[in-house]
């Protein structure tokens, strides 16, 4: 209650003290907002009365697929700028809650009563707050009247496209000897517009026809020029080649079919622009010029893909194993039925330009429909292949039943009436098989470039590796990228090609790379395309930017300053992951991410700390303590447990060390942080080395202590400060043992010491007839075992002969016995 009184108290001072400038204050905040208010509501209205006109339009296009498209963008672009208008409030509603927050609740019943000017700036506060909503509140419900208007749109076209492929003519009427005479009066009337034109053009718009039709034909030959001068002869295929190579086949295929095409639809496209630009197209002309570009482009891209995918006069070149024959006739066919749909498009902008009877609009598309399904039907009875005894042989049964089954569709839809369904599916099958087509040869194309050893066989391959230092492992890395490149471009380009073929509007694509860009929320999550590639862009410039400025700082600062290898080293990597942190803060930041939204992600990683990253993070700080202090640095020796060798690079979470057999090593930071570490190159390189020597007893020790002596002193590499040292350091069990110590400048040449001392001591202790003993070693003598017995009936023969003899002998003594003589002794040898 005290502090509520002080409070008071020092608000009605300061009200006191600076009235004027706080009520001139607050009624130029006031009027501000009034005028924010007061703009904003005018915004409402004017997109209110938008969306009244566009409502209307609705109503009055309900037939016009295109019109209703256009009118769809319009109301998206309404509902975008009415959350504007709402977003408008945004700052103010912040400085409003944050004002009434300092002035705290209101007093309850029995509390000493607020100051008058409190209490109307409060009742401002909240009138002001109640005005802004109403503005919010009408600004959603605009929105939300947009988008139901916008989904009835989609309803209307829906049930548009349903319309055209269920709806059922009646062929009596177009069949009719009627429909010969419309085709007739049709073909005068748009032969006299024609020429009507065509006359008034050449005789007034001559020399504008003349200069739109040549820079037409320059942009047409810049692109296919350049495309040549770029891709080599990567789109042609080269006579001379007998086998070439899947790849080839498939790339030729490819790009034979899309520049030509690219090239051929900019000369027909910039003719049309030009035409206009120069105002020689009249507006029934602009018309049936835009649909004959269209079926012309048409014509070609398939005509060019068909040539390339069969290469008639090119066997070897065929991606579809095919006879000449037989390849030839699906050229035509296939040029034959896309010239039948680019026709009848054709024809049904002029009937519909020039306002035809619905019978000859029905006649047309039957004859169409039925041609197209003959040709179908033609193309699955083809025998494109001959097998080995000469006979020839139909197309896969799955490819044959599938497109005689189409045909047979195509002629049955006509002949019931479903004029709209045979055009859908005949068109579709032109055009979206074609697009199709193409674009799976493409990816093929992509594959094939992106596998090992793909890219170095294309011609840029071969000629980047002979023009250029590129290694093959650089050449493959290259090949991906151009595999990438490859299926972003089929992607784009082909893909909306599909969509306006089954019936979308380019609006419809124009709305969803407007959302693909801007955002696509998905629950509370969004995504922007947009914003990633900004973020990617952002963190790339930023990881640049960092390894240049870690080069400048190592190899002009600090190289200039000498500066020691191992400070140099924990500087650069310093900068190295402060400026990769700090270039991945800024590309999120980029992308629209929110860093505050990451609070629970640290919260989860710091559980995970606590339970399965403790190795990790131990190791990591190991790194920052060593990169800190550094108790040893790049090139050190050092001796880590069993590990003995140089120091390689020194990183946050390991360290690597290279032995002296040239095996790479990777040590854990926090074990050479936790263990002891011994490094013989840590202030400097002067380091001793000992060499053990043993003599045989009776050698004067005298002499030998002097020789060891003169020997250690002589060698170039020993320093004689501190001079070099040999002890007798005890009496072996078979020899008297000394040592020779010696200090090097550089303790990593105490090998080639070591070697060239025990050289020395050899020479000089056999000239001077001193005796190095060597241990006696135990002599054993191996007992061979006696063979295995290997032949039984040779044992048993002799061992009866064994026992022969013995019962002989014996009765030879029995009977020596029993005559008294004495048995002779052997002959002496």
């Amino acid at each position: 209650m005290l502090f509520r009184l002080l409070r008071l108290i020092l608000i009605a001072a300061l009200v006191v003290s600076a009235s004027p400038s706080f009520e001139a204050m607050a009624q130029a905040l006031g009027q501000g907002a009034a005028g924010l208010i007061t703009d904003q509501q005018k915004v409402i209205q004017g997109l209110t009365a938008k969306t009244d006109d566009l409502e209307k339009k609705i109503q009055q296009n309900v037939e016009d697929d295109a019109t209703l498209v256009e009118i769809r963008l319009q109301l998206e672009e309404l509902s975008r700028a009415a959350l504007t208008s709402a977003l408008a409030f945004r700052s103010r509603l912040t400085d409003i809650n944050n004002r009434v927050e300092t002035l705290g609740p209101p007093p309850a019943a029995g509390q000493p009563q607020e100051p008058d000017i409190v209490i109307g700036e409060r009742q401002a506060l909240a009138s002001e707050k109640a005005e802004i909503n109403a503005v919010i509140a009408a600004a959603q419900n605009l929105s939300i009247r947009i988008n139901g208007l916008i989904d009835k749109i989609g309803n209307m076209r829906s049930e548009l496209f349903r319309n055209l492929l269920t709806k059922r003519y009646v062929l009596s009427d177009a069949l009719s000897p009627q429909v010969f005479s419309d085709a007739q009066d049709e073909y005068a009337n748009f032969y006299s517009a024609v020429s009507s034109w065509l006359s008034f053009a050449l005789k007034f718009k001559f020399q504008a026809m003349l200069a739109a039709t040549f820079m037409a034909l320059a942009l047409a030959a810049v692109m296919l020029v350049g495309g040549r001068r770029l891709f080599g002869r990567i789109f042609e295929a080269n006579p001379s080649i007998e086998d070439p190579s899947y790849l080839s086949r498939l790339s030729v295929a490819f790009w034979s079919t899309l520049l030509p095409t690219l090239a051929v639809g900019v000369f027909l496209i910039s003719t049309v622009f030009f035409f206009n630009y120069y105002n020689v197209l009249r507006g029934d002309i602009g018309v049936f010029l835009n649909a004959l570009v269209a079926v012309i482009a048409m014509v070609f891209c398939v005509n060019r893909l068909t040539n390339a995918a069969l290469e008639p006069r090119l066997p070897n070149w065929r991606l579809i194993p095919v006879e000449t024959g037989p390849a030839r006739w699906l050229v035509r066919l296939t040029t034959a039925m896309a010239v039948v749909i680019g026709l009848n498009n054709f024809l049904a902008v002029v009937n519909d330009k020039m306002g035809s009877p619905l019978s000859l609009t029905i006649a047309r598309s039957f004859v169409a429909t039925i041609v197209f399904g003959v040709i179908l039907i033609l193309m699955g009875l083809l025998k494109p292949f001959r097998a080995s005894d000469g006979t020839w042989r139909p197309w896969p049964a799955w490819l044959r039943f599938t497109s005689i089954a189409l045909g047979v569709f195509t002629i049955a839809t006509a002949l019931l009436g479903y004029i709209g369904l045979a055009l859908f599916v005949s068109l579709q099958v032109v055009v979206t098989g074609t697009i199709l087509v193409t674009a799976y040869i493409g990816f093929l194309s992509a594959r094939a470039i992106g596998e090992e050893g793909g890219f170095a066989g294309t011609s840029i391959g071969r000629w980047l590796s002979t023009n250029s230092s590129y290694e093959d492992t650089a050449l493959d890395q290259l090949g991906l990228v151009v595999s990438v490149a490859i299926n972003v471009m089929i992607v784009l380009v082909f893909l909306p090609l599909i969509l306006l073929m089954w019936g979308f509007q380019p609006g419809d694509i124009q709305a969803w790379a407007y959302k693909l860009a801007t955002g696509i929320t998905v629950g509370s999550v969004t995504i922007s395309v947009t914003g990633i590639l900004t973020g990617i862009i952002v963190f790339i410039i930023g990881y640049f930017l960092t390894r240049w400025f870690q080069g400048w700082l190592d190899g002009s600062v600090m190289a200039r300053g000498r500066v020691d290898t191992g400070v140099r080293n924990s500087i650069r990597l310093a900068v190295g992951y402060a400026g990769v942190a700090l270039a991945a803060l800024v590309g999120i930041s980029a992308a629209g991410i929110d860093l505050s939204n990451l609070a629970l992600v640290a919260g989860a990683l710091s559980l995970g700390i606590g339970f399965g990253l403790q190795n990790v993070v131990s190791n990591f700080v190991s790194g920052l303590i060593l990169l800190a202090e550094r108790p040893f640095k790049v090139g050190d020796w050092i001796v880590a447990g069993d590990t003995s060798g140089t120091v390689k690079k020194i990183s946050v979470r390991a360290t690597e060390i290279e032995t002296f057999q040239r095996q790479s090593v990777i040590l854990p930071n926090s074990s050479l942080i936790n263990n002891a570490v011994g490094n013989w190159t840590h202030r400097n390189k002067l380091g001793r080395i000992d060499i053990k020597v043993g003599v045989a007893y009776g050698s004067d020790v005298k002499r030998v202590h002097a020789v060891l002596l003169e020997i250690a002193r002589s060698h170039p590499l020993v320093l004689k400060n501190p001079e070099p040292f040999v002890l007798f350091a005890n009496f072996g069990a078979a020899a008297l043992e000394f040592e020779i110590r010696v200090f090097l400048a550089d303790v990593l040449n105490g090998n080639i010491v070591q070697n060239d001392i025990r050289f020395a001591v050899l020479d000089t202790f056999d000239r001077e007839y001193i005796e190095i003993p060597s241990t006696a070693r135990a002599v054993v003598e191996h007992k061979n075992p006696e063979a295995w017995p290997i032949d039984d009936d040779k044992i048993e023969a002799e061992f009866a002969e064994r026992e022969q003899a013995e019962v002989e002998a014996a009765a030879e003594k029995k009977r020596l016995a029993k005559s008294g003589r004495k048995p002779r002794k052997p002959d002496p040898d």
